[in-house]
């Protein structure tokens, strides 16, 4: 999972040092949720791990919400890049 983060980061980082802007936020919890959705398909009765992935899936809608505010290109970029909306 670490190899992955950094992959990410690079991947979304606005700046050099960028760690956690909003869109590297976003890009490594879209992972993380990613990872957990396969989870709770072998696993459907996990429901200690399930609290923590509902949180994630609220923490990612808030800081979605909070680019559209401030910065629409970006939240429109993010949304293309994560393949999140059809």
């Amino acid at each position: 999972m670490a190899f992955q983060k950094k992959e990410v980061v690079e991947k979304f980082k606005t700046h050099a040092t960028d760690t956690g802007s909003p869109e590297v936020q976003v890009a490594l919890l879209t992972t993380r949720i990613n990872y957990l959705a396969n989870h709770f398909k072998k696993f459907p009765k996990d429901y200690a791990s399930r609290v923590g992935f509902l949180k994630m899936i609220g923490q990612r809608r808030r800081l979605l919400d909070y680019l559209k505010r401030t910065d629409k290109e970006s939240y429109t970029a993010i949304l293309k890049k994560l393949d999140l909306r059809k």
